[in-house]
């Protein structure tokens, strides 16, 4: 049976970090290159209604989806290449017709955007309030021609490892002390900011224009919540051990729901 994912809660929006978290939709080779089969349509009537994409919402299964358009939620999972237990994710875009052709992506700037849909997620408030000094956020930055974004590295730490997805590492680890700041890599929307995947601790989930998704892990505590906006360089955690054995960040970037190397887009300095 497919499980539901939100931001509600403790509920965890997609496998991001155990393959991110946390594995989400991808676009597969098979789709991409035209040899995928055709998808097993139950119902005609209502696929012949059902658009190229659909944008899942809060509530959403992959097999309610399927299913009031007419199609088996294996094929449209084969489709998006989500492997069981076909976790999907509010904001994800689902391809429901083999024909239709990619999804673009918008290159306005964030405002000009269409908010996503907001959820209250409150912080942790057994940890007592102090006072935090001004941190100086990293000044390196970099412009990525294929998105527009302004980048930062989300971290002062040293790299303890990078991006390697034969070992199942799907960004970089820094290492650091608790209490570390932990920054927005570029402007954004948090979409989530809780504990519900233990292993990965306290986790905190960025939205970026163009299909950029950034996630820090880790965090002895988090700064920001669900639905926030934040900006390059802003400190939105701090560093900690929470879900693991030693105190670092893990940082990971999705692009359109497939891991990327963080190295690719952030500065070298």
């Amino acid at each position: 049976m497919p499980l539901v994912s939100n931001y509600r809660g403790k509920a965890m929006p997609f496998k991001l970090l155990k393959t991110i978290v946390i594995s989400t939709a991808v676009i597969a080779t098979v789709v991409l290159s035209g040899c995928a089969s055709k998808p097993q349509i139950n119902n005609a009537t209502r696929y012949a209604a059902a658009p190229n994409y659909y944008t899942v919402r809060t509530g959403d299964t992959l097999s309610g989806v399927a299913a009031r358009y007419g199609l088996s939620y294996i094929s449209v999972a084969e489709m998006n290449d989500i492997a069981a237990p076909y976790r999907i994710y509010v904001g994800q875009s689902l391809r429901l017709k083999k024909g239709s052709a990619p999804r673009t992506t918008n290159t306005q700037a964030m405002t000009q955007v269409a908010p996503i849909q907001r959820q209250k997620i409150d912080l942790p408030t057994n940890q007592p309030a102090k006072t935090v000094a001004p941190v100086t956020a990293p000044t390196a930055v970099a412009t990525s021609s294929s998105s527009s974004l302004r980048w930062v590295k989300p971290t002062n730490g040293a790299i303890i490892s990078r991006f390697d997805s034969a070992p199942n590492v799907k960004g970089i680890r820094y290492s650091g002390n608790v209490g570390d700041p932990i920054f927005a890599a570029a402007d954004g929307q948090v979409v989530y900011a809780a504990d519900g995947l233990k292993e990965y601790g306290n986790l905190v989930l960025v939205k970026h224009v163009n299909g950029y998704i950034t996630a820090y892990a880790h965090n002895s505590k988090m700064l920001v919540k669900s639905g926030q906006n934040v900006t390059a360089g802003q400190k939105i955690a701090e560093m900690g051990s929470t879900g693991t054995t030693r105190t670092m960040l893990e940082f990971q970037v999705r692009l359109d729901g497939k891991p990327i190397d963080p190295a690719k887009i952030l500065p070298i300095n």
